[in-house]
């Protein structure tokens, strides 16, 4: 077996612009269990987009990004329903960075069929039945460390970091036109990710850190007490806030 037999089919993001649901969720409000909370939930999806004094927050965590979902968060924030976003360092930078960078997610297996072992030997990463090319996660890690090296050497908030990424995809380093970093940058909506370590960004910059380090030369770094800073003025200047959590 070989890493092109298992990396084939990719993964494609579902274009939610394709459909109109409303009809079925709309059915769903009469039912039970989970069915009516959709409904619900899509109510008070509403009712946050139509309160123009409303700041709306996407909060991102788990896999959905790599299992292709990550268009729908992309056309939210083009919509003007999300004004703040709020991610894992996994869902921003390993899963969509990665496909800004024109690298893609694969339709894989559980371990249950082709073990951990194998896909260890072939350089394959798994996100349960999903595979990705761990060489092509290096590259997105060292996406992080150039911007790092091309930026002044002081605490950044992941904030600022991800607006500086945003602006060197959209300055024509992207493959894929319309990540959610690249989005977010274009529409002025920012992205804060307080575990921006827990990511290919923590390879890149912890790289970029240790060899200013080792010269004795001032280096980039994140600062998380200034993402909670940032956080809490928007809550406190918001006259309402309303969350959308995945």
């Amino acid at each position: 077996m070989e890493k092109k037999d298992l990396l084939k089919e990719t993964i494609k993001h579902i274009d939610i612009k394709k459909y109109d649901s409303t009809e079925l969720i709309d059915a769903m409000r009469g039912m039970s269990f989970t069915s009516r909370d959709t409904a619900r939930a899509a109510d008070i999806l509403t009712m946050m987009c139509k309160e123009h004094d409303c700041t709306n927050i996407l909060t991102l965590a788990g896999s959905t990004s790599a299992a292709g979902c990550m268009q729908v968060y992309v056309d939210m924030v083009k919509n003007k329903m999300i004004d703040v976003v709020v991610s894992t360092g996994a869902s921003i930078i390993d899963m969509d960075l990665f496909e800004a960078l024109g690298f893609k997610h694969y339709v894989g297996t559980k371990e249950n069929v082709i073990p951990d072992t194998v896909l260890r030997e072939l350089y394959i990463d798994r996100i349960y039945d999903t595979f990705i090319d761990e060489e092509e996660l290096q590259a997105c890690d060292n996406a992080t460390y150039e911007l790092s090296n091309m930026l002044e050497a002081r605490p950044y908030s992941s904030r600022e970091f991800l607006y500086e990424l945003g602006k060197w995809l959209h300055n024509g380093r992207a493959v894929k036109k319309d990540s959610l970093i690249q989005t977010c940058y274009e529409c002025g909506v920012p992205i804060f990710c307080p575990a921006f370590s827990d990511s290919s960004a923590g390879f890149g910059i912890g790289k970029h850190q240790w060899e200013r380090a080792n010269k004795g030369e001032k280096y980039l770094s994140i600062d998380s007490v200034c993402d909670f800073v940032e956080l809490t003025r928007i809550k406190m200047a918001a006259p309402q806030t309303g969350l959308f959590m995945v």
